[in-house]
């Protein structure tokens, strides 16, 4: 199969890769990247685990075909906070929304998304934007007032 060159700049760094035409976004970044921040849940995009953003909309890597992103821009969960914890992250480890914590990097990232979007959601607006993100352990309780804490400490 005939691979592509694409471009990319993922968490602020270029990158040249080559890909196959059916190559996923998600095993570009976990393979070829070493980006294991972002998992592999369901593989069908219904748990929200391969989250990234691509220009700053979350986005399910695992339902993405890397050729389709050739010049954009992707963060994953690396990419976010720089050398120290990022708000939304200290928010999460304050409040406990973190129980295994394969979830965490995907609800992260559609956090940082909803409040570039809305940062003043209500709980019923948090709740709704990260329904596609699923919690296997606990609920989302303690996520949904990290989530909401961290709205008013101006994440």
């Amino acid at each position: 199969m005939k691979e592509h060159l694409i471009e990319l700049t993922v968490n602020g760094k270029g990158r040249r890769l080559r890909v196959k035409p059916n190559e996923l976004l998600l095993n570009v970044l976990r393979n070829d990247l070493n980006l294991t921040g972002t998992k592999y849940g369901c593989g069908i995009g219904e748990c929200g685990a391969c989250t990234v953003l691509i220009e700053g909309r979350p986005m399910l890597s695992c339902l993405t075909l890397a050729v389709s992103v050739d010049g954009q821009n992707i963060t994953t969960i690396e990419g976010i906070g720089g050398t120290k914890l990022d708000p939304i992250q200290e928010s999460f480890l304050e409040h406990g929304a973190v129980q295994c914590g394969f979830c965490t990097p995907g609800m992260i990232l559609t956090t940082k998304a909803l409040l570039e979007e809305n940062p003043s959601p209500t709980e019923d607006e948090i709740r709704e934007y990260i329904r596609g993100n699923i919690c296997r352990c606990t609920g989302y309780t303690s996520i949904v007032k990290a989530i909401a804490e961290c709205n008013r400490e101006k994440c």
